[in-house]
């Protein structure tokens, strides 16, 4: 697929910036870009969502890569209207402490019914903090 042109861009990302679940919304999460085979979200996690000494729950840390990559498929094939997760694997390699997150989702190979993404999360500094590959299978229309 190539890029979509900068009208069209805008208006994919308003779109799918319409389209949230709740759970998005609830994580302060917003899409800020897409690309060939990419999307990016900006995320801003409270203290509410930490355990011990302000540290994000894993499982919050694996909703944000989860949506970056849900969504970079949701941006690049149109006529994909769902996508369940077969197998996600989270590496956590720094503590992800409260605060701004920048999350990449991006497609790694995508077939008609199955596909392979990768997903990185970056704190506000820029530091890698987890990285995830996800198995999904999709429905089309």
């Amino acid at each position: 697929m190539t890029e979509p042109a900068t009208d069209d861009k805008a208006g994919l990302i308003a779109k799918l910036n319409n389209h949230r679940p709740a759970i998005i919304r609830t994580l302060g999460g917003v899409i800020s870009d897409v690309e060939d085979g990419l999307c990016v979200m900006e995320f801003d996690i409270g203290e509410q969502l930490c355990h011990s000494t302000n540290v994000v729950q894993g499982g919050i840390v694996t909703a944000m890569l989860d949506a970056a990559m849900a969504h970079a498929v949701f941006a690049n094939n149109p006529d994909v209207i769902g996508l369940a997760s077969l197998e996600i694997k989270v590496s956590f390699l720094e503590p992800s402490l409260a605060g701004r997150f920048s999350c990449r989702g991006s497609i790694r190979r995508a077939g008609y019914k199955i596909s392979f993404l990768e997903g990185e999360l970056y704190n506000a500094a820029g530091t890698l903090t987890a990285t995830a590959s996800h198995t999904a299978k999709l429905t089309r229309s």
